[in-house]
């Protein structure tokens, strides 16, 4: 009885007075602060990633994402509603992709209808975890939509806000490929100048046997490529797919006159390789994962995943009952929560290191 007289006001409270303010953010943070000056947190490397928690929303109430809805008539009645239109302007929700959902619920649309894990569909939001590799402290969460597009700018955001109000900045990150995309590598090495010992994301490989772009050898400075046969391929200068992409062309000349054709072009009049604005960046994560720091960082990754099966199997954090709006409140509290249950920092730290904590 006394627990339950101690937790709903501070409930009430949460979905009340304090449901617009960014109390349990700044919990959380000090949570964090507290973590740094006791030294289990150095900015040094940090890893993100995300999981999927599925949210209170069913199928059967649901509606084609491509039927004509007049949400404004529902969303005089359901907060939940009104809360998913005030989203549809930000990059971690209605704009994180242009694509129309097949399903969108009515009881909860910022919902994602998702076929992830590779059995029956659902919807879900992502919880996506900023940590720091030392000691395993989440350092930052965010709640966005369950779409890929969506998981990348939130890991820019955590980043940057990071910085901004807890003044960490790491050197280096680890992640899955989902965040080896060309604009993520670009942006990380060349904007915040952090090494991403992330997988590229790259799908120049071909399956029929032709040459595929690490076939051809990129001449920095001269700001051209060699064909396997020693010929040239040049840019323009133009950029294409909406401005990330330059290619690199060969003369129909050479190509019509060479013996490996067959094996280059041979439904083409001349080779083109395509290569990205960001490929230095790109290089430079290849460059990266040729090295031991790079295994070193793909083990500690998977300390993340442990923090979200503690998420979901000790705190029970399966099923997302709240709004977008109050998410990342939820989510920053439940961690919250686990960080302060850890063993007192000042008593035990230096009794139990944690494994890892030098590496």
């Amino acid at each position: 009885m006394a627990r339950y007289q101690t937790t709903r006001p501070f409930s009430k409270n949460r979905h009340g007075r304090f449901r617009n303010c960014d109390l349990l953010r700044k919990l959380f943070e000090t949570v964090v602060q507290r973590c740094m000056a006791e030294g289990l947190v150095d900015g040094a490397a940090f890893a993100v990633d995300a999981s999927l928690i599925a949210a209170d929303a069913n199928k059967q109430r649901a509606v084609a994402g491509s039927d004509d809805v007049d949400w404004g008539t529902i969303a005089r009645t359901r907060r939940s509603v009104r809360e998913y239109l005030d989203t549809l302007d930000e990059a971690a929700w209605g704009a994180a992709s242009e694509t129309v959902p097949k399903f969108i619920a009515k009881s909860d649309p910022a919902a994602q209808w998702t076929g992830a894990h590779k059995g029956h569909a659902f919807f879900a939001y992502a919880n996506n975890y900023l940590i720091d590799l030392k000691a395993a402290i989440i350092v930052d969460v965010e709640a966005t939509r369950a779409i890929r597009q969506a998981e990348v700018g939130a890991a820019r955001t955590m980043i940057e806000r990071t910085e901004e109000r807890l003044e960490l900045c790491p050197d280096r990150i680890a992640a899955d490929s989902a965040y080896g995309s060309a604009e993520m590598l670009g942006w990380l090495v060349n904007e915040r100048a952090i090494e991403p010992h992330i997988p590229v994301f790259d799908k120049s490989g071909r399956a029929d046997g032709t040459f595929s772009r690490e076939d051809f050898a990129y001449h920095q400075q001269s700001n051209v490529y060699i064909c396997p046969a020693g010929k040239v391929l040049a840019s323009t200068g133009t950029v294409v797919n909406d401005g990330t992409t330059l290619l690199y062309r060969a003369s129909k000349h050479d190509c019509d006159a060479c013996e490996l054709k067959p094996r280059c072009c041979p439904k083409m009049p001349a080779r083109k390789v395509p290569r990205s604005i960001h490929e230095n960046a790109r290089d430079v994560a290849r460059d990266i994962a040729k090295t031991e720091a790079y295994v070193t960082s793909r083990r500690q990754r998977k300390k993340i995943e442990m923090l979200f099966a503690h998420l979901k199997r000790i705190l029970r954090l399966d099923r997302l009952r709240l709004r977008p709006k109050t998410d990342i409140r939820l989510l920053a509290s439940n961690e919250r929560g686990r960080q302060r249950r850890r063993p007192s920092v000042t008593s035990r730290a230096a009794q139990y290191p944690v494994r890892g904590a030098s590496s």
